[in-house]
């Protein structure tokens, strides 16, 4: 038997939530699961729903619609969401201001995938040593829940391929880098400088799952120089590091982004080409929200991330 409590919807208007029980909401809203999001506040399980459930009862709103298998926010925790969010993000800073200049505090870093690996192991180090009161904590998912995530308050800031097209986010573009291309060892393309996006029409081009820009840009390229790569039978994959490992078993050839290609060509089973100027490619930036009191602190970060970026890497334009 499921319990259920019965709301009213009717507000005390001297009810003042805790930042206790509006940390709980943000976590059950972002988990959608009690004990993970307990375990992420360092709380027990019981603390977190009874905090969850007086901040309820004082609104007289669902905010969290539980079950034994699932967790969803209701329409009304949906709506309130973001400022939840942003009141907690306002009594970080109100913190962090106490203690003296400079960005500190927590601050919820999405990530795409295909930036993740190649980034983050200049980029956390430094971010210690410059910004010691700082507090990173780093979401890597594809873009369009990064980017619904921004909007929603769970993140604070993103770090992918810009423009989003996303109303309401502000976006500071960081560094740009061109696709190469990947082949297997003694592709008649290997080595080459001077490639035509043209050629790859025909080639078996593998891709990443749906859902990563990086195929989007792909195929977008491919139909702006109406160019049908040929068939790779069902072969899927979800992480560049396993695309590199198909290309390298001959079944295909792939674009990867030049900040990858160290890393991922590091065995010295593929070979690479690149294409002619001007070469296609993608800017990465930091993404915000426009409402955020932060702005200046995540100008500050922008240009930390920009100052690590990958080496070959250049300047946004």
């Amino acid at each position: 038997m499921i319990s259920r409590t019965i709301l009213i919807g009717v507000t005390d208007q001297t009810y003042q939530p805790t930042l206790s029980q509006l940390r709980a909401f943000v976590a059950i809203a972002e988990y959608r699961h009690f004990g993970t999001a307990a375990a992420r506040l360092n709380v027990s399980q019981p603390t977190l729903s009874q905090a969850l459930a007086a901040l309820e009862n004082g609104l007289g709103l669902q905010l969290i619609e539980r079950s034994t298998r699932r967790v969803l926010v209701t329409s009304a925790g949906k709506r309130l969401l973001p400022q939840a969010m942003a009141t907690l993000e306002a009594a970080d800073r109100f913190v962090t201001s106490a203690a003296g200049d400079g960005l500190g505090g927590t601050v919820r870093l999405g990530i795409i995938p295909t930036v993740a690996p190649y980034v983050l192991p200049g980029l956390l180090p430094e971010l210690r040593r410059q910004l010691p009161t700082l507090v990173p904590h780093v979401i890597e998912d594809q873009t369009a829940r990064l980017v619904d995530g921004l909007r929603t308050g769970v993140l604070d800031v993103a770090l992918l391929a810009v423009p989003t097209e996303a109303t309401g986010l502000i976006e500071i573009p960081l560094y740009t880098e061109e696709f190469v291309l990947v082949t297997p060892r003694g592709h008649e393309l290997a080595g080459r400088t001077d490639v035509s996006p043209a050629a790859l029409d025909t080639l078996p081009l593998l891709l990443l799952d749906e859902g990563h820009c990086l195929r989007d840009q792909t195929l977008e390229l491919c139909r702006a120089q109406d160019v049908r790569p040929g068939p790779v039978g069902d072969t899927r994959a979800a992480s560049l590091a396993t695309v590199v490992q198909c290309v390298a078993g001959g079944l295909g050839v792939s674009l990867i982004p030049e900040m990858a290609v160290a890393a991922e060509t590091a065995r010295g089973t593929l070979e690479t080409a690149r294409f002619a100027p001007p070469a296609p490619g993608r800017t990465l930036g930091l993404v915000f929200r426009g409402s955020t009191a932060r702005i200046e602190d995540y100008e500050q970060l922008a240009e930390i991330v920009r100052a690590q970026r990958p080496r070959g890497i250049s300047d946004a334009n």
